[in-house]
């Protein structure tokens, strides 16, 4: 089975190390590479970062309310390139806002978690990557 790798885009310190613990803690210990907003995701997606790179296959984890470039605009500038808009995401946010998850879904996302019905350690959200992984193949 490959490794998982995985990109983390969140702006949100205490959201990402509770995402990083919660994984640690698993078997599924996939390679992961964090961003603060959608443009430095965008950087690293593309090969552009100058200290960031993710390799395929990947998933996004994104959440939506960040400063420089949103969730919907990093899902926009994503669907609009070729090379990327294949590219699996499930967001993962505060937002619980039937507006913001309609908007998401028309951005062919793969799922939408809202951060406070997955528990506290993020246990519904390692189940959910290790199952994904286990069942479904990503482009390569």
């Amino acid at each position: 089975m490959t490794r998982m790798n995985l990109l983390l885009v969140d702006d949100d310190d205490v959201a990402t190390e509770a995402v990083l613990r919660s994984l640690a803690k698993c078997d599924l210990k996939p390679v992961v590479v964090t961003a603060e907003d959608g443009l430095e995701a965008l950087h690293v997606l593309r090969g552009t970062h100058a200290g960031k790179r993710i390799d395929r296959p990947y998933l996004v984890l994104l959440d939506l309310n960040m400063p420089r470039m949103n969730g919907f605009e990093f899902l926009e500038n994503l669907r609009a390139d070729d090379r990327l808009r294949d590219t699996v995401v499930f967001v993962l946010t505060t937002s619980d806002a039937d507006t913001d998850r309609t908007r998401a879904y028309h951005e062919n996302i793969a799922g939408y978690m809202v951060k406070s019905c997955i528990g506290p350690q993020f246990r519904h959200l390692v189940s959910l990557l290790d199952v994904y992984q286990q069942t479904v193949r990503l482009p390569g």
